[in-house]
C-alpha cells in the first residue's frame, strides 16, 4: 500500500475508526524534516503491505481542525489508531524511532 493523503475530516474520522491499525503521518509543505522522513515513511508502507496497516498523510495546513483536534503541535508527528483511539505517536523526523512505533503497534 502507498501512503494516501487525507482530504477530510470526515474522511480521517472514517479510516480511524476502520478496525484497522492506521498510521498517519501529520506534516506540512513547509516543513524540512517532514519532506526529509516522507520516504522512509512511504518505504515502511510498501514494505509491510502484508500487515493489514494502512498508512495515510494528513497536511496540517490543509486540515487545521484535525491537526487540532488531536494535538498537533509540532511537525512531522506520527499517530498510530486503532479503533478510533490513539495508540501511540512519535514527535519528530527519527527513522529508527519510526520503525519502532510501527513494529510495537503491529506486533501489539
Amino acid at each position: 500500500m502507498t501512503v494516501t493523503a487525507v482530504k477530510s475530516a470526515e474522511e480521517f474520522a472514517t479510516l480511524i475508526n476502520s478496525g484497522k491499525t492506521v498510521f498517519v503521518d501529520f506534516w506540512a509543505t513547509w516543513c524540512g524534516p517532514c519532506r526529509m522522513i516522507s520516504p522512509v515513511f512511504e518505504r515502511f508502507s510498501s514494505q509491510l503491505t502484508d500487515s493489514g496497516a494502512e498508512f495515510y498523510k494528513v497536511d496540517v495546513d490543509e486540515l487545521p481542525d484535525v491537526a487540532q483536534e488531536w494535538d498537533i503541535r509540532a511537525m512531522p508527528t506520527f499517530v498510530a489508531f486503532k479503533n478510533g483511539q490513539k495508540t501511540g505517536d512519535l514527535v519528530g523526523a527519527n527513522p529508527t524511532g519510526l520503525q519502532s512505533l510501527i513494529v510495537k503497534q503491529l506486533t501489539a
